[in-house]
């Protein structure tokens, strides 16, 4: 009954005949034969990289690492409490802050925390966010959708005395690695805080 009439299949399936493992492997590897792999210049943060064998084998391969649900229950979820420390680490080591956090699902997300922060910071006097670089959209998309009930304006690259944040992609989205130190000292100089959205492999 929850299924209309007007999309049901009032036939049986057409299925081909059963196929024993390895005839299914076989014939999804020649369909797989015929595809072209091209370099993609989609951008926006999405980019191909190398990963070593032995990373994929022992960390995106091992259940230990991946089945752990919530990091909450400590003697079934060592494997992701280890990796989040092991992150923080790397974080802190790439970037030499004194401390790092792992606690947030994606870098729009954490970005938009960070001009909440921002914005707090100035006890909510301040009423812009200014740009360096071309952040992705996505990550602008989630800003925006954080800053407009609270009549904050997130664009242009005018740093004033109203600007509670800077925020400094690098690279951008269309790749390009800027230099922003111009802004950044701006930025500092009214008293704005310095948002830097950075790609970790940037930072090697």
């Amino acid at each position: 009954q929850a299924v209309p009439r007007s999309i049901r299949l009032d036939r049986p399936l057409a299925l081909p005949a059963p196929a024993s493992e390895a005839e299914a492997l076989a014939e999804l590897s020649a369909r797989m034969a015929k595809n072209t792999v091209l370099k993609s210049f989609i951008g926006a943060g999405y980019h191909g990289v190398h990963v070593p064998p032995v990373i994929q084998r022992n960390l995106f391969e091992n259940p230990a690492w991946y089945t752990a649900y919530t990091p909450y229950q400590a003697e079934i979820s060592q494997g992701r409490l280890e990796m989040l420390f092991n992150f923080q680490t790397l974080v802190t080591e790439l970037t030499g802050l004194p401390v790092a956090s792992a606690s947030l699902l994606d870098e729009a997300t954490a970005v938009a925390e960070a001009v909440g922060i921002a914005l707090r910071h100035h006890r909510d006097k301040r009423t812009k966010v200014a740009l360096a670089g071309t952040p992705h959209p996505q990550t602008l998309d989630v800003v925006r959708t954080r800053a407009e009930p609270l009549g904050i304006e997130v664009d242009g690259d005018t740093i004033d005395d109203n600007t509670a944040a800077l925020l400094v992609s690098w690279p951008d989205t269309f790749g390009v690695y800027g230099d922003h130190r111009a802004a950044i000292e701006k930025a500092r100089a009214t008293g704005a805080l310095v948002v830097f959205i950075a790609d970790p492999l940037a930072l090697t």
